[in-house]
């Protein structure tokens, strides 16, 4: 254990290690109302399982960009509405909001979004079955991705969302990380079923504290942190739960808190609406996946003696309202009445986490009921890219 430890860089007591890893990672029940979760998706999880069980890892190494100033086991991503300027070729990129440049480099975005679809399905598929391949084939990838020397990724994301003759990389890139918290709760999982070493333990505990520490600690990180509008509300997302995964609690306080002063507060309008999204030229998609990220918040940080769901500030804004906003765009999206994204309009919404578990943790059947009538997955790429919690049986305690 402690030649993993030497070799991630991380100087911290073995012992301390196993500690976290053994204790962190209890998820706040919903009591309010069950749903049976695992009948609903049965069917579907095992399908996309069996599909993924023999499929090789592929990370960040199998691929490589001759304009990233990183090496080859750096995430690289290049920014998605980022063009070559008509009145200057070959000069400095300029931005075209919600257009996605097809020519940009994603295969490192696309290898982490393989990677955490499968091991979420995966995961998911053991915790119906307890059948052990399932397990396996998970582990195969999370050691690719963390563990082994010649394929794991840097913890970090230096390189990620670089602008083509502007920047080598931006604090936005983190939002690439929101593909790594469904992981994360994989591994949570794993780890309480006893299926981690002591020294996957240890190893998969450093590289997450050091991604963590560079959230926390390095310019870019702390420019995502202080984006108001849905790249906030993702680093709180991210920080909590690799904060979970890791059991720091200062971490976790700090997004309670900033949950209730800063998020709430700057993004949410009395109508619940987020109005920093909605002047998006994607108003719809964006202020979706805005509020399963301020959800995904609530359902990571939430205790019996600060719940989240329930919090509001004195006016009203809140969770509840932002839900109530809009659950009724969702159930009918001709009533939206706001300009339709100019791309992937037809792609929402989805079976968004937030209406399942605000629906549970607040009492609202009606959520429950709509959530179950969407589609489950994504139909295109760029779905995928902006639907990061895809297994809700792995957030649920109560399931078996």
């Amino acid at each position: 254990m402690n030649k993993v430890i030497k070799h991630i860089g991380l100087i911290v007591p073995a012992a301390l290690v196993l500690s976290a890893c053994q204790g962190g990672g209890e998820t706040f029940p919903l009591a309010r109302i069950s749903v049976d979760v695992a009948a609903i998706d049965q069917n579907r999880i095992l399908a996309q399982a069996d599909e993924f069980l023999t499929a090789e890892p592929i990370t960040v190494t199998a691929s490589q960009c001759e304009r990233s100033q990183g090496g080859p086991h750096d995430f690289y991503s290049e920014g998605d509405y980022w063009w070559p300027d008509p009145e200057n070729p070959g000069g400095p990129y300029i931005r075209r909001d919600g257009m996605s440049n097809p020519d940009n480099f994603t295969a490192h975005r696309r290898a982490m979004r393989r990677m955490s679809i499968q091991v979420a399905a995966l995961t998911a598929a053991f915790k119906l079955t307890g059948e052990q391949k399932y397990a396996g084939a998970a582990m195969r990838h999370l050691r690719a991705w963390f563990l082994d020397d010649e394929t794991k990724m840097s913890p970090h994301m230096k390189y990620a969302q670089a602008i083509s003759g502007r920047v080598p990389g931006r604090g936005v890139g983190l939002i690439d990380g929101i593909h790594l918290v469904e992981p994360a709760q994989a591994i949570i999982f794993l780890r309480k079923r006893g299926l981690l070493s002591d020294d996957e333990n240890a190893a998969l505990y450093a590289w997450f504290k050091d991604f963590l520490d560079f959230m926390t600690q390095h310019e870019y990180g702390i420019d995502e942190r202080e984006r108001k509008n849905n790249h906030g509300t993702c680093w709180v997302m991210q920080a909590a739960q690799f904060a979970t995964l890791v059991g720091d609690d200062a971490v976790q306080d700090y997004c309670r808190n900033r949950f209730k002063t800063v998020l709430l507060p700057n993004q949410m309008s009395p109508d619940g609406s987020f109005h920093m999204e909605l002047a998006r030229t994607k108003p719809y998609g964006y202020s979706l996946f805005n509020c399963d990220a301020m959800a995904m918040v609530c359902l990571i940080l939430s205790t019996p003696d600060d719940n989240l769901w329930t919090f509001e500030l004195p006016d009203g804004r809140s969770i509840a309202k932002g839900l109530a906003f809009i659950a009724p765009y969702m159930a009918d999206k001709s009533t939206w009445p706001y300009k339709p994204d100019v791309m992937y309009w037809d792609e929402w919404p989805l079976r968004h986490p937030a209406l399942l578990f605000g629906g549970m943790a607040l009492g609202k059947q009606q959520y429950i009921d709509l959530w179950k009538t969407l589609p489950p997955d994504p139909h295109t790429d760029e779905g995928w890219r902006n639907f990061s919690i895809r297994q809700p049986i792995l957030w649920l305690e109560d399931e078996k």
